[in-house]
């Protein structure tokens, strides 16, 4: 013998029925608080919050504006060294 049975219902008219809970108030206070947490990790991650973590006593950080040929400057000052052809040493 064979029985079918068709419900149609809500998923919160069948999570009542077995008497689970309803988790969306749950679920919505814990999406608020990710998205939050989303939103300050990126104000965190701007080009400027970047350089002043990286740099932290290059002169745009310390108040005065920052403009490209200051990290030009800093740039070139930095790495200058390294690309700097070194003079062979008469023995």
């Amino acid at each position: 013998m064979k029985f079918t049975i068709e419900v149609d219902c809500t998923p919160e008219e069948a999570r009542s029925f077995f008497g689970l809970p309803d988790v969306k108030p749950m679920q919505e206070a814990a999406m608020a608080k990710i998205s939050q947490q989303m939103a300050d990790v990126v104000s965190q991650m701007t080009p400027e919050a970047v350089l002043r973590t990286w740099l932290p006593m290059a002169p745009w950080t310390s108040g005065a504006s920052w403009t490209p040929g200051a990290m030009q400057d800093a740039m070139s000052s930095l790495f200058g060294a390294a690309f700097t052809p070194k003079k062979p040493e008469n023995s």
